[in-house]
């Protein structure tokens, strides 16, 4: 994989799709860390209904979770998976932040990266993707979260090699991109990842960056 070819996918992934509107407007770190617990084994559109749900029963802020019945934060998450587990993880996350960070999870944002990560990665239910979303999208930390489609994406790309665990991708990313990129190629390979480089059924022939697969230029 050489360093040009990554970025000419990056540039034509830039110029076939647009980057959402959404992504430089929240920078609510709370909201982030729980819209990405809930996330956690859930499609997009059972995210955002059980955000919604549960926005209805409550503000999304520390102190109101904290202090929230678990039953109740259950029925605003059922259209989630694993609603039970997150919704005890939920409140027990925004106990902990309320308690030991003073309510300020920001405290811990501006932190060096290494830092903030590892504290992160020590409150419940936050593994690396999750605490790797709030660090890049709240604080423009340099990293880039791996989730499912960026995992298949980049592997399918020659962009990681297919073996690789979280941390091996992510580095490999890194490494090809600069830190101002991050975020975009981050978004980018989501979205080439649902529109065409599906995991059952791939749309190879009409895929934006075909021309540039490590699987087509293998063939």
């Amino acid at each position: 994989m050489t360093e040009n070819r990554a970025e000419k996918i990056l540039r034509t992934l830039r110029d076939a799709f647009t980057l959402p509107e959404w992504v430089t407007s929240d920078k609510d770190s709370f909201k982030t860390l729980i819209t990405t617990i809930i996330s956690q084994n859930t499609a997009d559109r059972n995210t955002a209904r059980a955000i919604e749900n549960l926005s209805k029963q409550y503000p999304i802020t520390l102190e109101a979770l904290a202090n929230a019945e678990t039953s109740r934060i259950e029925e605003s998450l059922k259209v989630a998976g694993l609603y039970r587990n997150k919704s005890k993880t939920i409140k027990k996350v925004s106990k902990i932040i309320l308690e030991e960070f003073h309510g300020d999870l920001d405290s811990v944002l501006s932190l060096p990266f290494e830092d903030a990560r590892k504290t992160l990665l020590q409150l419940p239910g936050v593994g690396p993707k999750t605490a790797d979303v709030v660090l890049l999208f709240c604080a423009s930390k340099p990293t880039i979260p791996v989730d499912t489609h960026v995992n298949r994406v980049s592997k399918r790309l020659g962009l990681a090699l297919t073996d690789g665990d979280y941390e091996a991708v992510r580095k490999s990313l890194q490494s090809l991109y600069s830190p101002n990129d991050y975020l975009a190629i981050h978004l980018l390979l989501i979205t080439l990842g649902r529109k065409y480089c599906k995991a059952g059924k791939p749309l190879c022939r009409e895929c934006p960056v075909n021309k540039l697969c490590l699987k087509k230029l293998l063939e």
